[in-house]
């Protein structure tokens, strides 16, 4: 078949030829609907290079589960439907890594954490801990006086026996490394904290 008569089939006849591995049948597949679903996903992520990656997502998946999936209603339905929920998946991955973001800034800026119903108080604390434990030595202590104890520059200072300003240099330096290492963190943290769940379920 000419790759222009496969313009003229029906979403049904594409789809047939696709779920027989006919690659040439999802590459039409993938030009008929890739501007539409990326609209679609555009209007609800206000961020083309996110609704870019959902889009692709979707043809991915679709691709591999091509021998295994049963279209209910018709082909564009289903492919809307992916892309709705490929993007309130992202939505809600990026509220759960927001909340942790907030909160761990507030930690470190004041030694405080914020806790809801998207925060898992005892995994947040595990991370931050396990951060704060690969700081320097000497940076490390300065750090918890600072931020566990709450004692002021001066009293690190006097209990520490070093210059206020050495002090000031620890802080700056142990929030920088912090920032950086929790930044990284809490990208990955929504899918780290589903596949806990996961295991939790199965013991």
């Amino acid at each position: 078949m000419g790759s222009d008569a496969y313009k003229h089939l029906s979403d049904q006849e594409l789809f047939d030829l696709f779920q027989a591995g006919n690659e040439d049948a999802f590459s039409n597949i993938y030009h008929r609907f890739k501007q539409p679903l990326y609209l679609h996903a555009l209007k609800m992520l206000k961020d083309r290079d996110a609704a870019k990656d959902a889009t692709q997502e979707v043809f991915a998946k679709f691709w591999s589960k091509r021998e295994t999936l049963v279209l209910t209603n018709s082909l564009s339905s289903y492919l809307y439907t992916a892309i709705r929920n490929t993007v309130l998946d992202i939505i809600s991955h990026e509220k759960v890594a927001n909340r942790y973001q907030q909160s761990l800034e507030v930690f470190i800026g004041q030694g405080e954490f914020i806790t809801d119903n998207w925060i898992r108080e005892k995994e947040l604390i595990a991370l931050i801990e396990k951060e704060i434990a690969r700081l320097p030595p000497k940076m490390r202590v300065v750090f918890e006086l600072s931020r566990k104890e709450h004692l002021s520059y001066a009293q690190i200072s006097e209990e520490l026996d070093v210059s206020e300003n050495t002090v000031r240099k620890h802080i700056t330096k142990a929030l920088k490394k912090l920032r950086g290492k929790l930044k990284a963190i809490v990208v990955g943290l929504p899918l780290l904290l589903q596949l806990v769940e996961l295991i939790k379920n199965k013991i």
